[in-house]
């Protein structure tokens, strides 16, 4: 009996094995003219997923569903088969990539595209948290292959089929070049992969999405229309007296609840004033900008923070470090109204070091900033202590773009204002 996959001819979880199978020299036929939610609910597809979901590979000993599973079978049909590696290391790693493709892409582009699609209710909460995962997950996927061709090693492996038919679904349904474009080293891998002759016999050709697909809003369902009864004839009342009522047609918007911070008491520093006066300091920055700024300063209503990456060995690269840093301060826009912000980029050769110094509105970091930009956990956050003459230099030294900046040199500096 010849290995058959039940699936349809577009699904991404059954290119899997069909790719792995290209690779192993192994024989899988696509069963024909399957329907989704028509054949995966016959009886005889039932006995092979008990749930109905596919794919499902029927074997001579018997059937085997979930895709990765269904991959890793068809891939150990072969001896001593290149896509686990060459080693007990790179089959860990090889394991070790799959489980981020299942659990850190295609969880998330899921929770990102399935409820646009209807398949979920829409929350733009939960699309935002499943986004900001997503960042993060090609964030260091993206680190990762800044120094390497494939996943583990130098030559295609199970990982990579895996990773690869996970990423395809995002892409072609909502992952757009101005999303991706920020993960660079992610879109050479895809691309590379999806061209690579194996792939592209079971794939075709790919197109990237123009546009993030709108979310499919259901139709409520249609009112039960109860019987019409005889109107039985009331008795007579008591005119009651006129009482003048406004119109409810239209309810008057609800006022806007404002950012608690608005609500502070008023602070002698205007940060607007600050960030002209820094803008327009090109000469004598010391006596003048940052004079000015510990003129203008204000601890009751302000704060001070420095930040330090957690994960500087991963800054291998210098461009990828700094558009690293480029998508955060993108990402804090929504606080620009209450913050000011110094980024710097420090190190002649890798790994490069990044830290920051801030300013906030308020005595603590604002709370809806740490909830909504996930960068903000990636920093260690420490609050500068005014009385440490120590730590106010180094404040002076970052509002300056000082270098060297603590004995290193500055590659790259920017400001949030």
């Amino acid at each position: 009996m010849a290995l058959v996959l039940h699936a349809g001819s577009g699904n991404k979880n059954a290119f899997k094995a069909l790719i792995a199978a290209e690779y192993s020299g192994v024989k899988v036929d696509l069963v024909k003219d399957f329907q989704m939610g028509v054949s995966n609910k016959t009886p005889e597809f039932l006995k092979m997923n008990p749930i109905g979901k596919v794919p499902v590979l029927e074997t001579p000993d018997g059937a085997v569903f979930e895709s990765n599973a269904i991959a890793r079978y068809v891939a150990r049909l072969k001896a001593d088969n290149p896509l686990y590696g060459s080693s007990l290391i790179d089959y860990a790693h090889i394991e070790q990539w799959m489980d981020f493709a299942a659990t850190e892409v295609d969880a998330n582009i899921g929770r990102w595209l399935y409820p646009r699609m209807g398949f979920y209710p829409y929350a733009a909460v939960s699309e935002e948290t499943a986004i900001a995962a997503l960042k993060r997950a090609l964030g260091s996927l993206n680190t990762h292959l800044a120094s390497n061709t494939f996943l583990v090693g130098h030559s295609v492996t199970l990982a990579d089929i895996v990773l690869t038919c996970n990423l395809y679904l995002g892409f072609i349904r909502i992952l757009t070049k101005s999303f991706t474009s920020e993960f660079p080293h992610v879109e050479r891998y895809f691309w590379t992969m999806v061209n690579q002759p194996n792939f592209k016999k079971v794939i075709g050709d790919v197109k990237q999405a123009e546009a993030v697909p709108p979310v499919q809003k259901k139709a409520a369902p249609a009112k039960e229309q109860k019987p019409k009864e005889a109107k039985k004839e009331a008795p007579k009342e008591a005119p009651k007296p006129k009482v003048d009522e406004k119109p409810t047609e239209e309810e008057a918007p609800k006022p806007k609840p404002k950012n608690p911070l608005d609500l502070l008491p008023p602070s002698k520093m205007i940060l607007d004033d600050w960030k002209r006066l820094y803008s327009n300091t090109k000469t004598n920055f010391r006596e003048v900008a940052i004079k000015g700024f510990w003129d203008m300063y204000d601890p009751e209503g302000y704060s001070l923070w420095f930040c330090d990456y957690k994960y500087n060995d991963e800054n291998t690269v210098s461009f990828v470090t700094m558009n690293k840093v480029g998508g955060f301060l993108q990402r804090m826009d929504l606080c620009r109204k209450y913050a000011f912000g110094k980024m710097l980029v420090v190190g002649s050769e890798p790994p490069f070091k990044v830290k920051g110094l801030w300013l906030f509105r308020g005595s603590e970091i604002p709370k809806f900033v740490m909830d909504e930009v996930y960068d903000m956990e990636l920093y260690e956050w420490t609050k500068v202590d005014l009385s440490d003459e120590a730590q106010k230099e180094r404040v002076n030294a970052m509002i300056e773009d000082q270098e060297p900046f603590e004995g290193e040199a500055l590659l790259d500096a920017k400001c949030f204002k």
